[in-house]
């Protein structure tokens, strides 16, 4: 049987405030595969995005194991975290977080050039994927000349030019209406269909999370259902 992309077991996550203890996730064990595209819904507060955050290392567990290819992240120094979310992992979130005085091609030649890319080499890598989401013509664009459809495949784009093998999006239609949510959607399965892209979406929307290909239920900090 193939090794799991991810494999938690035991996951729990709390947080300290004041004088008192938040339980976010109060025992996780669950497995995602390479080139699934997982919906994972609950309402605000369930700890779907902590769950989110700690499989990008975002955060780190309290309790638990999460191991990515078989090798348990946490184990690892601080510094190849820092590697494997820089060429691991793609992330949105549902403010699009633009530099709204860079164009659109300058916002996604970003992380090449952080990543010592040449300037050239960014930009024919995030010219193609502006393409690739539809907005060829508004890479010189500043984020307020676009809509927030747009906007929001900016940083789609952003999160995909340096070739992630997962993407985290956390409520990424939150601030969409449906038609538009829905074509984000399309582009996250065209990119799965495309690249076997693996995609791991957090929502409080059932109709949104079952165009993803499996769904995944979290309540009180527990994953309660799945299919």
């Amino acid at each position: 049987m193939n090794e799991p992309l991810y494999r938690v077991r035991g996951l729990k996550k709390i947080f300290n405030k004041a004088d008192s203890r938040v339980c976010a996730l109060g025992g996780v064990d669950m497995d995602i595969s390479a080139g699934e595209t997982l919906g994972v819904i609950g309402v605000s507060g369930s700890g779907k995005s902590t769950l989110l955050h700690i499989l990008g290392t975002l955060e780190s567990p309290t309790e638990g194991l999460v191991f990515y290819r078989g090798k348990d992240l946490f184990r690892r120094p601080e510094k190849e975290l820092s590697i494997f979310r820089n060429s691991e992992i793609g992330f949105i979130f549902q403010f699009h977080y633009l530099l709204m005085e860079f164009t659109a091609l300058e916002n996604v030649m970003m992380p090449c050039l952080i990543g010592r890319q040449s300037f050239s080499v960014a930009k024919e890598k995030a010219c193609q994927v502006l393409e690739k989401v539809g907005l060829s013509e508004r890479v010189y664009h500043l984020p307020g000349e676009l809509s927030g459809g747009e906007q929001q495949r900016v940083a789609i784009a952003r999160s995909i030019v340096r070739g992630p093998k997962v993407i985290l999006a956390d409520e990424p239609t939150g601030n969409l209406d449906k038609k538009t949510g829905f074509s984000v959607l399309d582009l996250f399965c065209a990119l799965n269909e495309d690249y076997g892209v693996t995609v791991v979406m957090v929502t409080h929307n059932s109709e949104f999370a079952n165009r993803m290909k499996k769904t995944v239920r979290i309540s009180d900090g527990m994953v309660c259902n799945a299919n």
